[in-house]
């Protein structure tokens, strides 16, 4: 007897099957797949009316094009393409039909999902166009080994990612099932961009998935590109231009503003913003909790861990496989292979105590644990000035910066926490506030070592100054509260953010009064961040 599973195989390598399926069984029903656009249809019509009206008032703007993958940013990508095209643009939304990145489909249920993504889509034609990758071939001249060699690393990083892990096998099934997507992305990328050539493609992301293939097509091809994604803030999008949003690039922000006067009272929101986390409670229009637990203070915490007088150095760690450590190396090989050197050095000097805090959110991960790391260096025991904070413990990660002396981190933004704080910090990793002024930063073993070496020999030589902490708190004023863009529509909240703030509030004179500058940047236009 053959198998669902079977027959769709099957089915879906005969062409028209999907197709005659979708029209004579599905009845324009939603696949049940998990590809989704259900919420986005109901408001479709809404949407585009309100887009309607505003593009009459306006002038013709850029060619557009957005791409996006897995149902919830094709989505999120529509509404962004309505906005824009309601501020005169001609948007084009190119899409993959998928609903997730780590598991194998069968084409007869992608070809379904195609078929109900284009019947949901279309309904938005009158003001976009809309292009599915799936429909789309190789490009005429052949893939560039150039290109294929950037889709691979691609698809390497989408393997350290859903697994969260930073050694893959060489024959990792889901290694091949992200090179064999991301290659197919890339080359009907390659192909449809060299005939149309949009004046500004924007992406998502723009690291991994097939949104990190598309996005190395667009670099390739020397075309303007935007990236875009969201952090813990409502109201705000993080953007890049012709880079990684993911990166965090703010040279640029830091280059022409420090130094720039900032008014106490604004300074403040910095102060108060970081109290909020080591209270473990939220704040202003932050939508997390930093710790699990709140405050109980230093000395309580120096006391539960039997901490002497030694000066301590605290290691705050990072999820392994997070996206904000992977390829950020800048002398190590890995974090993996930087802890397993540090916490080995550091044994060896009894003259201080390093505590190593695992980060919280390997509660909600399933890779493997830093623990694991410090563990396998040492089987028979952790020598007695060596203390490992599980991610469940109960302690709070901030009373562990009041009593240290020295922090190391890789790309956590405790580092920039702990400089506020007065705490010297070395960065190992390639982090947006790397070589700002006032954190230490090696790029080499040796280097790193020396100042290891050096702050065991004299603690009190790399004492933060109190220029240096200021430094460090304008840093993280302009990071939170100026690198993020005011935007109106979050994609973890998108449908409650449309019912807060509907497409002509936000198009509205207000409105763009508020957003203007955003959708400028989303399609382009360059940052001035000296205004």
């Amino acid at each position: 007897m053959i198998t669902k599973a079977t027959a769709k195989k099957i089915l879906g390598e005969m062409p028209l099957t999907a197709e005659a399926y979708w029209h004579f069984r599905q009845g324009g029903k939603p696949p049940r797949t998990g590809f989704k656009l259900d919420q986005l249809q109901v408001r479709l019509p809404a949407l585009i009316s309100q887009a309607e009206q505003a593009a009459q008032r306006v002038s013709p703007g850029k060619n557009v094009l957005i791409f996006c993958t897995l149902h919830f940013w094709i989505s999120h990508g529509t509404v962004i393409g309505l906005a824009l095209a309601g501020q005169g643009h001609s948007v084009t939304l190119a899409y993959l039909p998928y609903s997730n990145s780590s598991e194998q489909i069968n084409k007869f249920d992608l070809r379904r999902q195609n078929l109900y993504a284009r019947d949901v889509l279309q309904e938005a034609s009158p003001l976009m166009q809309f292009v599915s990758f799936l429909d789309k071939g190789s490009p005429v001249n052949g893939f560039p080994d150039e290109l294929r060699e950037k889709v691979d690393q691609v698809s390497f990083r989408d393997t350290q990612y859903i697994m969260q892990v930073e050694e893959v096998p060489s024959d990792s099934p889901l290694f091949k099932l992200r090179q064999e997507r991301n290659h197919a992305a890339a080359a009907a990328a390659l192909g449809w961009l060299q005939n149309t050539r949009p004046d500004v493609i924007v992406i998502p992301n723009g690291s991994i998935l097939e949104f990190g293939s598309v996005y190395q097509v667009a670099r390739y091809l020397s075309l303007p590109t935007v990236t875009y994604e969201f952090g813990e803030q409502k109201n705000r999008i993080w953007l890049a231009q012709d880079a990684e949003v993911m990166r965090q690039q703010t040279d640029d922000l830091w280059s022409a503003r420090k130094g720039r006067e900032i008014p106490e009272a604004e300074l403040e929101r910095v102060s108060t913003l970081f109290s909020a986390r080591q209270k473990a409670s939220l704040w202003g229009n932050f939508s997390r909790q930093w710790q699990g637990v709140p405050s109980t203070g230093g000395e309580e915490v120096r006391r539960c861990l039997d901490l002497d007088d030694r000066p301590v150095i605290l290691l705050a760690t990072n999820v392994i496989g997070d996206s904000l450590t992977l390829g950020r190396q800048v002398f190590s090989n890995s974090m993996t292979e930087w802890l397993e050197r540090t916490v080995k050095f550091l044994a060896e000097h009894e003259g201080a105590q390093l505590v190593i805090r695992i980060h919280p959110g390997e509660l909600v991960t399933k890779g493997p644990s830093v623990a694991d790391i410090v563990h396998n260096a040492f089987p028979t025991g952790l020598p007695e000035h060596i203390h490992l904070i599980p991610a469940d413990a109960e302690i709070n990660t901030y009373d562990l910066v009041e009593i240290a002396d020295l922090g190391l981190v890789y790309t956590t933004t405790v580092g920039l926490e702990m400089a506020i704080s007065g705490v010297p910090v070395i960065v190992i990793g390639q982090t947006h506030y790397r070589e700002k002024g006032f954190t230490l930063d090696p790029g080499s073993w040796n280097a790193f070592f020396d100042l290891l070496t050096n702050f065991l020999l004299d603690p009190q030589v790399y004492q933060l100054s109190k220029t240096g902490i200021e430094s460090a708190r304008e840093y993280a004023y302009r990071f939170f509260f100026e690198y993020p863009h005011p935007y109106p529509w979050h994609l973890l909240h998108l449908y409650e953010d449309i019912d807060e703030k509907p497409m002509e509030t936000v198009l509205s004179e207000d409105g763009m009064s508020e957003y203007s500058d955003t959708f400028r940047y989303l399609v382009g236009e360059p940052v001035d961040w000296s205004i």
